[in-house]
C-alpha cells in the first residue's frame, strides 16, 4: 500500500483530464467572444469575417502563450531547487494550486461576462506558480528517481501514456459537455467546473495522500542494478572502473538542442492546428474539436506501444529518430488537409510523435545524479519554453500572413524544423559509437596490446 502511494500516475491522469476540459472550453469561449464582437461591428476590410475571426483568435493565443511561457522564468528554477533540497512535492503541489486558482477565471468570464483579457491575468498567475514547466519537470524527476537506467525510458513513456490516455478520454467528452450541460444557457459552465474539480482533487491527493519516494533507497536500488549489469557484461573490471562514468557534455548539448528544435516545431504546430480547424474547409464545432484533441492524445498511447516494442530491439537514440520522423511526416500531410478524414490520416502518421521527449529526458537522466533531477529537468523545460515563446509569435504571424494565400504553408516550415532536430541525434549516435569502440579497446587491453596513435 505504501508503494502504491508513491505512484504519480493518479495525479498525472486527473490533472490531464482537467486540462483537456479546460483547453476545449477556452478555445470555444474565445471563439464565441470574438465571433460576437466581430458580428456586432462593421468590419471595414476586404478580408472575410472568417479570416478576421482567425486572426483575432490567433492574436489572443499569441499574448496568452507568451505570458504563460515567460512568467515561469521567475519561479520555476527556484521551486525546483527547493524541491530537490526539501520535498519533491513542492514541484507538484505549487503548480497544481496555481492551475486550480488561475483556471477559475474562465468560469467567471462565462458566468459574469468579464472581459476576455482577464485570461491574460490568469496566465500570469498560472506562470508565477510554475505552470507546466515546473509541474512536468517535477513529474519526470519523481518518475526517474525510482526507476533503473535500463527501464527508465519505458517508465517515462508510461507516464506519457497515462497523460495521453487521460487527455483522450477528457477530450472525447469535453465537446459534448460544453454543448449539452450548462447553467443558465451559458455554454461551458459545467465543463469548466469539472476542470477545476479535477485540479482540486489532484491538489488534495498530492498534499495528503501522495508519499514522497525514499531517495536513498531508490539510489541504492539503481546502483545495485547498474553494478549487476556491469558485472554480467564486463568481466574482469574493477568496481571503481565500472562506476567511474563521467557525464558527456556532448550528450547534454545534442539532447538539449534536439529537444528545443523538436519542441519549437511541436508547439508551433499545436498552436496553429487549434485555430486552423475552426476555419473553412473544416469549420469544426465543440464536438469536432473534442474529437480532434482526442485523436492527438491517442498518439501518447501508440507512442507507449511503440517504445514497449521498439525498445526490445533498438536503443534510445534510434527511437527518438523514429518519433521525430513520425511527427514531421504527419505535419507535411497536414499541408494538404481539406476534409476531416485527412486530418485523422495525418494524426495516424504521427502515432510515434510522443516518443522523443520522454526518451530524451531518459538519456539526460542517465548522465546525472538523482539529487539534480529537478534542477536539470526544469532547466531543460525552461530552455524549451523560452525558445518556444520567442518563436511562437513569429509562427502565428506567419500563419496569418499566409492565411489568404495558402493556410497550410506553415506546416511545411514546422515539418522542416522537425526533421532538422534529427541532426543533433545523429551527432550523439556517432559519438556514442566512438566511445563504445574505445571502451572495447580498453576492456580487451589486458590481453591485446593496442598501438598508440602518433
Amino acid at each position: 500500500m505504501d508503494t502504491a502511494r508513491t505512484w504519480i500516475e493518479p495525479v498525472v491522469a486527473g490533472t490531464q483530464i482537467g486540462s483537456s476540459f479546460y483547453d476545449t472550453a477556452l478555445l470555444m469561449v474565445v471563439r464565441n467572444h470574438y465571433n460576437k464582437t466581430i458580428n456586432n461591428q462593421l468590419v471595414s476590410t476586404n478580408s472575410s469575417t472568417d479570416d478576421v475571426l482567425q486572426k483575432a483568435i490567433s492574436n489572443f493565443y499569441i499574448i496568452y502563450n507568451v505570458i504563460m511561457g515567460l512568467t515561469p522564468l521567475l519561479s520555476a528554477y527556484m521551486l525546483a531547487k527547493i524541491g530537490d533540497n526539501t520535498s519533491r512535492k513542492v514541484t507538484i503541489c505549487v503548480p497544481l494550486l496555481g492551475y486550480l486558482l488561475s483556471r477559475m477565471f474562465l468560469l467567471f468570464i462565462i458566468l459574469w461576462e468579464w472581459p476576455i483579457e482577464v485570461m491574460f491575468g490568469s496566465a500570469a498567475l498560472n506562470g508565477l506558480t510554475g505552470w507546466f514547466t515546473t509541474y512536468w519537470a517535477g513529474v519526470m524527476a519523481w518518475a526517474s528517481l525510482c526507476s533503473s537506467e535500463r527501464r527508465r525510458s519505458q517508465r517515462l513513456i508510461i507516464i506519457e501514456m497515462v497523460y495521453g490516455l487521460a487527455g483522450f478520454v477528457g477530450s472525447l467528452v469535453s465537446g459534448h459537455i460544453f454543448v449539452h450541460l450548462n447553467i443558465a444557457n451559458r455554454e461551458g459552465t459545467i465543463l469548466v467546473c469539472c476542470s477545476t474539480g479535477c485540479y482540486a482533487l489532484c491538489f488534495l491527493y498530492s498534499m495528503f495522500i501522495l508519499r514522497t519516494p525514499e531517495e536513498d533507497h531508490c539510489s541504492e536500488s539503481r546502483a545495485s542494478l547498474i553494478d549487476d549489469t556491469d558485472n554480467t557484461t564486463i568481466q574482469g573490471h574493477s568496481a571503481e572502473e565500472s562506476t567511474d562514468l563521467s557525464p558527456s557534455k556532448l550528450i547534454f548539448i545534442t539532447m538539449f538542442t534536439s529537444s528545443v528544435l523538436f519542441n519549437i516545431s511541436f508547439t508551433a504546430a499545436d498552436d496553429v492546428i487549434n485555430v486552423f480547424v475552426l476555419k473553412a474547409p473544416l469549420s469544426w464545432g465543440p464536438v469536432d474539436v473534442g474529437y480532434g484533441n482526442a485523436a492527438a492524445y491517442m498518439t501518447y498511447i501508440t507512442s507507449f506501444l511503440g517504445v514497449f516494442i521498439l525498445s526490445q530491439c533498438m536503443g534510445d537514440l534510434a527511437m527518438i529518430v523514429i518519433g521525430i520522423i513520425s511527427f514531421s511526416s504527419g505535419l507535411l500531410i497536414l499541408v494538404f488537409v481539406r476534409w476531416t478524414f485527412m486530418y485523422y490520416i495525418a494524426r495516424s502518421v504521427m502515432m510515434f510523435s510522443q516518443i522523443p521527449m520522454p526518451t530524451i529526458r531518459s538519456v539526460i537522466s542517465k548522465q546525472i545524479q538523482g539529487s539534480s533531477y529537478g534542477k536539470v529537468f526544469v532547466a531543460l523545460q525552461l530552455t524549451i519554453e523560452i525558445v518556444a515563446v520567442s518563436t511562437s509569435a513569429g509562427f502565428n504571424k506567419l500563419y496569418q500572413a499566409t492565411l489568404d494565400w495558402y493556410s497550410g504553408f506553415c506546416f511545411i516550415v514546422f515539418g522542416t524544423l522537425g526533421f532538422l532536430s534529427i541532426i543533433p541525434i545523429g551527432i550523439a549516435a556517432c559519438n556514442r559509437c566512438s566511445n563504445l569502440d574505445q571502451r572495447t579497446i580498453r576492456i580487451t587491453g589486458n590481453s591485446i596490446q593496442v598501438p598508440e596513435e602518433s
